[in-house]
């Protein structure tokens, strides 16, 4: 009996603990909580919604200090300006190791694991001749910050520039050539293994024979290889020809070499050459031997262009309390006319950012304004700077005829 009895107690207390759970008397649970704002008043996207942008550079190997500074640039940009469209942007840097298979490597990363909307880069016009089938293929458009060589656009509709490219800027040195230094002769030593080299060493040679009127003007080409050391036997062979100026288009370790064991050898002609010398191990390996070298580059930051340079300089000086190289400053104008083409676009779909871009006029970077013609290449004009006490100088400005 005394068992039964417990039994419907327990019963009974059972059931009040269901009909009270029932009532609606339960508090309700928690509204989920708003999204906090950003210092900007904006509100954070998830994860899903960050649009990423690929940075090919050369961050290792040979190439390593003009990769560096074009990662600059773009990470000041980012810094400016962190969003487009109201998502956040972020980049993502893939080292392509100075070497043209590891470029293909690294562009099909940015494009398979990475799932980039478009890329920046690369210093070294190989490098991106190399990737440029990976972005065509995937319909990603591709902006190149100091890549001269016209085969880089060529062909490519996915690829872009904002810089000048080897045509103009060997005939800028051609003409200075001839008409500052009074050159009729010429010589030239490139660096044979390198894609920009020998292009720009070609075009010089057209436009230097053309002025002079001389198929006999460029008394000899000597080549060396990537990585070189001993520059003896090709200096003096071209001595030996008496030429009026030696042009010496190469990347800014082998260039600086060069020039150094010219000095050694006791060679006072002339050296001229290209934008790869703007590097400051350009001057750290050459000391006083480079003193006087005369070159084309992109930019300099004692001739402001547009407003945007003013912001490009306050906002690098402050961070790195030091002046810009070019390609620094176009690193920045890639990144920032990606983020114009998208907010023009509306959208960061391949082929619709790829048109946007091309539609590219009068745009004001920090290292001018940016028109690109049919070919995808930027109409820019070119400056000429010297060594001058240890630093690179500025000489001129060249407007394309």
């Amino acid at each position: 009996m005394k068992k039964s009895l417990l039994l419907i107690m327990m019963l009974l207390l059972s059931l009040s603990l269901v009909l009270s759970g029932c009532g609606g008397s339960q508090p309700a649970a928690p509204a989920p909580a708003e999204p906090a704002e950003t210092e900007s008043g904006e509100t954070p996207a998830a994860d899903g919604d960050v649009i990423r942008i690929g940075v090919f550079e050369p961050m290792t190997g040979a190439n390593a200090a003009g990769g560096a500074l074009e990662v600059e640039g773009v990470e000041l940009a980012n810094e400016l300006y962190p969003t487009v469209l109201g998502r956040p942007v972020e980049f993502v840097v893939v080292d392509n190791r100075s070497d043209v298979v590891e470029a293909a490597n690294a562009a099909s990363r940015l494009i398979e694991r990475e799932n980039v909307v478009a890329v920046i880069g690369s210093w070294g016009s190989g490098y991106s001749m190399a990737a440029g089938p990976i972005f065509e293929g995937a319909q990603v458009p591709a902006v190149a910050a100091s890549a001269t060589n016209p085969l880089v656009t060529q062909g490519n509709d996915y690829y872009f520039r904002v810089c000048f490219i080897d045509p103009f800027q060997g005939t800028v040195m051609a003409n200075y050539a001839y008409n500052n230094l009074g050159a009729r002769k010429a010589a030239i030593i490139r660096e044979v293994s390198n894609d920009y080299a020998v292009g720009l060493a070609s075009f010089f040679e057209a436009a230097f024979k053309e002025l002079t009127g001389d198929a006999d003007a460029i008394v000899e080409i000597s080549d060396y290889q990537t990585g070189d050391q001993d520059f003896s036997s090709q200096l003096l062979n071209v001595s030996s020809k008496n030429p009026d100026v030696i042009f010496a288009p190469g990347n800014f370790t082998e260039s600086a070499l060069v020039i150094s064991q010219a000095k050694t050898l006791g060679i006072e002609i002339p050296f001229i050459g290209g934008d790869t010398w703007e590097t400051p191990e350009f001057i750290d390996i050459g000391q006083d031997a480079v003193e006087g070298v005369v070159f084309s580059t992109f930019f300099d930051a004692d001739a402001p262009l547009t407003e945007e340079t003013d912001v490009f300089l306050q906002a690098y000086r402050a961070k790195y309390n030091r002046e810009p190289a070019a390609v620094t400053a176009l690193g920045y104008d890639a990144y920032i006319l990606i983020l114009d083409a998208i907010e023009r676009a509306g959208t960061t779909d391949g082929p619709a950012l790829r048109d946007a871009i091309a539609a590219t006029s009068g745009f004001p970077g920090a290292a001018g304004i940016i028109t690109l013609n049919a070919d995808g290449d930027a109409e820019k004009n070119a400056v000429i700077k010297t060594v001058q006490d240890g630093s690179f100088t500025y000489l001129d400005t060249v407007e394309p005829q």
